[in-house]
């Protein structure tokens, strides 16, 4: 996938030591903050989301020679753009992400569902490399009025061909 025209660094394939964590935090709203201090820069933040990758235990930035730990309170990216979009066989969905990414739901790009505590549905979407964005509150919205009957009787999102299943309240 490209990044604002230019493709991404290939950080999947490096694996340099372990250097610990950084004082970096992505905010649930998709904020970034170093040190404490939001990261005002635009460029600065897509310069980092190029090289964030997600290992199995933590989310990193990563270079050819070092690795270094962040803290993501929820995804990484958010969702904050919807279009319908013309598939092969049935419509497709395409999302931007607040980072500019486009996404197309498709089987690489699946949406995912998470039932929060309270019974809210929060929807995602598979941006890259185990890297995910959580849909805004309005594009929940606008998701949940798409949600049909699957073939299997439960509830969940059709499109491109692609079934994604909402999980049933306490099976998430």
């Amino acid at each position: 996938m490209a990044h604002g025209g230019r493709a991404l660094p290939p950080v999947e394939r490096w694996n340099p030591a372990y250097c610990g964590e950084i004082d970096m935090r992505i905010a649930k709203d998709g904020r970034w903050f170093y040190m404490g201090t939001p990261i005002m820069r635009p460029a600065l933040v897509k310069l980092f989301s190029t090289i964030l990758r997600k290992d199995e235990d933590r989310h990193v930035l990563v270079t050819p020679v070092e690795r270094v730990g962040i803290e993501v309170e929820d995804a990484p990216f958010l969702a904050v753009e919807m279009a319908e979009i013309e598939g092969e066989s049935a419509p497709g969905l395409a999302f931007r992400t607040n980072l500019d990414e486009i996404v197309t739901v498709d089987a690489a790009h699946p949406v995912r569902f998470d039932i929060e505590p309270g019974g809210g549905l929060k929807p995602y979407v598979l941006v890259r490399g185990g890297l995910w964005a959580r849909l805004t509150r309005a594009l929940a919205i606008d998701l949940a009025e798409r949600l049909v009957e699957g073939p299997d009787g439960r509830i969940g999102l059709a499109v491109a061909g692609q079934f994604f299943n909402v999980p049933e309240a306490g099976h998430a």
